[in-house]
């Protein structure tokens, strides 16, 4: 069955902000004695101020301090700092200034999938602690030489997939995991629509304080035109459409469940032609446990769980059981109600404050880059194989398709001259 674009797969491309300059930034990561203390406040700067991050702004722990904003639009910043920051923040419309400040400890990245890894890297390398939002990446190479950069300059980095925080999910997952729900028979994930390509807009206006290179970054180059601008997530050039928005929630509590956190599925088999991105496609872990992901009207937040002792469906904050008490012990009301859309809208406080409890620590976080990478992994896969319309094996110890030239070929993107990924991290 295939999943129609609905309410939910709404284009949010309101995330609109400021990307990846040529040269890379190189200072040494912050010393010991510059880690924030027990008491005190964490200093952030955010790069790109559309929706998300306005959200995120909103919602930010009180032990979190903003200083200053950032966004190639820059009209977009100066509306952020005078209606959340009562015109107290610095204003940069690029981001290296901004990274350059000593006295900013992190950042939270909340730019368009296509101009992020970039980003965190150039952050990475000022000796930043990052937050990124989700999907982390536009394609697979770039999430590794992200890792890459993360370890090497020792920096704490939280994806925003915020399930990981949420009791109910976690307890769901720990259940599966330790093996309680039995040998697992079948995963059923939803059928998340893919992205469109280009085919030839109508040139517009580009909007006063928008510089539209920067926006575009390692994308190629295309005549400004608002839907592109604010529909970016619907675009094989900036993003993977509902398969890697949703899909990176989705998947994500696939992978944990499974405890799959440091690997990917082996078999990869769309169920439609080439080019057909919408086809459901049917996955295998080397484990043979099967993932199939068919449901027009699926949990967006997680998938359904099969097992020898039952069915578990599991979503954003909460899950369902067949049989009904098969998890008896469950967390305290409110520990629940603190996550609902009605109290924040996609609620990640309680996700940023592990990220800055983790500052200060030097501990990994629970959405920890390499989790991040290899979750939307899965969902890159499943558009290659739409995309090419036939069955692929994947090496997730190396990272590649075995024995497909052409599939290994859409690891990785053409990259527009000086956006390009540095060649030494």
């Amino acid at each position: 069955m295939r999943l129609q674009r609905r309410s939910f797969c709404k284009v949010i491309g309101g995330l609109t902000a400021t990307i990846a300059l040529p040269s890379v930034i190189a200072r040494s990561a912050l010393s010991e004695a510059s880690r924030p203390g027990a008491n005190d406040r964490i200093t952030i700067g955010v790069i790109g101020t559309g929706n998300r991050s306005r959200l995120l702004i909103e919602q930010l722990p009180e032990q979190g301090q903003i200083l200053a904003v950032c966004d190639c639009y820059l009209e977009r910043a100066e509306q952020v700092n005078a209606e959340k920051g009562g015109g107290r923040w610095a204003v940069y419309q690029d981001h290296r200034q901004l990274l350059d400040r000593k006295d900013i400890d992190a950042v939270i990245v909340g730019t368009p999938d296509h101009t992020r890894v970039l980003v965190c890297i150039h952050a990475c390398q000022a000796g930043k602690d990052i937050y990124a939002e989700k999907p982390l990446t536009l394609y697979i190479r770039e999430g590794r030489v992200l890792v890459n950069a993360v370890r090497k300059y020792g920096r704490v980095f939280q994806v925003g997939s915020q399930q990981r925080s949420m009791a109910m999910n976690r307890i769901a997952c720990e259940f599966i995991r330790s093996g309680k729900l039995g040998k697992i028979r079948v995963v059923q994930g939803c059928n998340y629509p893919g992205p469109r390509f280009y085919q030839g807009l109508p040139e517009e206006p580009i909007p006063d304080k928008l510089d539209w290179d920067q926006w575009l970054g390692q994308a190629p180059y295309r005549p400004y035109n608002r839907q592109l601008h604010f529909g970016w997530m619907a675009w094989w050039d900036y993003s993977g459409g509902e398969m890697t928005n949703w899909g990176a929630h989705g998947l994500d509590q696939i992978q944990w469940a499974l405890g799959k956190d440091d690997t990917g599925p082996v078999d990869i088999r769309p169920q439609g032609a080439a080019k057909d991105m919408n086809a459901p496609v049917h996955m295998k872990y080397a484990d043979g446990t099967p993932v199939r992901l068919e449901l027009a009207n699926g949990p967006m937040g997680g998938a359904i769980f099969s097992g020898e002792f039952g069915k578990i469906e599991i979503n954003r904050n909460k899950f369902t059981c067949n049989p009904p008490d098969l998890i008896k012990d469950l967390p305290p009301k409110e520990e629940i109600e603190k996550w609902r859309d009605e109290v924040a809208l996609w609620q990640a406080k309680y996700h940023m404050e592990n990220w800055m409890e983790c500052i200060r620590t030097r501990e990994k976080p629970v959405a920890d880059v390499e989790i991040g990478h290899r979750s939307i992994t899965i969902a890159h896969l499943a558009n290659i194989a739409r995309y090419l319309g036939r069955r692929l094996q994947w090496d997730p110890v190396r990272e590649v398709f075995i024995g497909d030239d052409e599939a290994n070929s859409l690891v990785e993107r053409p990259q527009r001259p000086g956006y390009e990924l540095p060649k030494e991290i």
